[in-house]
């Protein structure tokens, strides 16, 4: 991201004065996929992609907000109970009350905002918008003194609250305690965390894009959260002994117990998500022990319980998947929450220039357009530029 270009856009769209620029990373997940909010496993890295923001006091209780990429200004009380309609602006606003609810005194500001974290690509702008921004309020107008993790569930709250989804963790953990060269290996209950260093060599790590966009908002997530939290009710159901609060709580067992009773469709989610807790801390000995192949098995596996058992896969995503098979790839998936975005794919590097030219070729024959690539470079989480 320029850090010159953002602020010749904040200079232009306000009063020719400089603020403190900030900024957030995207992120990717190697493996572990819909467990955070069923209280999982999983295996995220910030990336060198991200939101960057110009933010200044104005001495008002209004904030100003320009969106550099969209080219879109808001303007909209501190206090404003509604809040702006603007979906990208809602983040913001969200940010905003959720800060205050932190003990943040919070007034006006000016901002000017833009990413390049690829949009609609699984990698997660809007938790890096969040994040950018709730570190930028910490810093500008509390001190400092809302940790890490109020900022963490800060941004969760504005998905939950103002934004129409009902997310988990993972996007903006990643996005605020993200640390270069390094994987974090999350519980998403307990909320314990630890790196890994990840510097596969003979590797690369690569993002294809489908450039196929995928909405979120509205039932096709919440919907499958909802599947899970009908198993756990099942479950719980039937022991009264025990505690359970999400499909961590359940084993293998208790789900083949209930199963004539949630029918096929939640059967068939709750099982991917137990199977991808394994996965994930199958993937974390694996990566101790240096074994990327059994990395690249696992991460196949995600992919094929993603698109026939959690059903978030889509035509492009698969075929994507399959030409990984075919070029001896040794891990592919799709990433993200679905309905469209990238694959990542773990390359041997002497296959690298092969399948990406494949991948190129076959992809745009059957779908009229290139798949976008992104090299993946691990980076640091969010932080004060300038």
């Amino acid at each position: 991201m320029d850090i010159e270009f953002v602020r010749s856009r904040f200079i232009k769209h306000f009063d020719g004065k400089t603020g403190n620029i900030y900024a957030s990373p995207g992120r990717i997940n190697l493996i572990g996929e819909h467990t955070d909010y069923n209280g999982g496993f999983v295996f995220p890295g910030a990336v060198d992609k991200g939101m960057m923001c110009e933010i200044r006091p104005n001495g008002t209780d209004t904030i100003m907000a320009y969106s550099i990429d969209l080219k879109d200004r808001v303007e909209f009380k501190v206090d404003d109970p509604e809040g702006p309609r603007a979906s990208w602006a809602r983040y913001i606003y969200g940010v905003v009350q959720e800060m205050k609810k932190l003990g943040v005194d919070v007034k006006g500001f000016n901002t000017a905002f833009a990413g390049d974290v690829p949009l609609g690509a699984g990698m997660s702008s809007s938790a890096a918008l969040e994040s950018c921004y709730a570190f930028a309020l910490n810093d500008l107008f509390g001190d400092n003194k809302v940790s890490k993790w109020d900022m963490v569930l800060a941004g969760q709250a504005t998905e939950h609250n103002y934004c129409g989804v009902n997310c988990g963790i993972m996007d903006q953990f990643a996005s605020v305690f993200g640390k270069a060269g390094c994987l974090m290996r999350l519980d998403c209950r307990s909320r314990e965390f630890e790196y890994f260093p990840f510097k596969p060599e003979g590797y690369k790590l690569v993002l294809l894009d489908s450039v196929v966009k995928h909405e979120l908002a509205g039932s096709p997530y919440n919907d499958r959260r909802n599947s899970c939290e009908n198993v756990v009710k099942h479950i719980a159901a039937k022991h009264p002994e025990g505690k359970f609060e999400t499909l961590r709580d359940c084993t293998w067992e208790q789900l083949e117990e209930v199963k004539a009773e949630v029918g096929d469709e939640d059967y068939r989610r709750a099982k991917f998500v137990l199977g991808e807790k394994d996965r994930v801390l199958a993937v974390c000995d694996a990566l101790n022990a240096g074994d990327y192949e059994t990395v690249g098995k696992k991460m196949y596996e995600t992919h094929y319980g993603l698109s026939k058992e959690y059903e978030v896969s889509c035509e492009e995503l698969d075929y994507l998947n399959d030409i990984a098979k075919e070029n001896g790839v040794t891990g592919s998936r799709i990433m993200g929450g679905g309905f469209g975005g990238c694959t990542i794919n773990l390359v041997k590097e002497e296959l690298y220039d092969k399948f990406i030219a494949d991948a190129k070729e076959k992809f745009t024959a059957k779908y009229g357009h290139s798949p976008k690539v992104y090299d993946v470079v691990i980076g640091d989480g969010s932080r004060k530029i300038c």
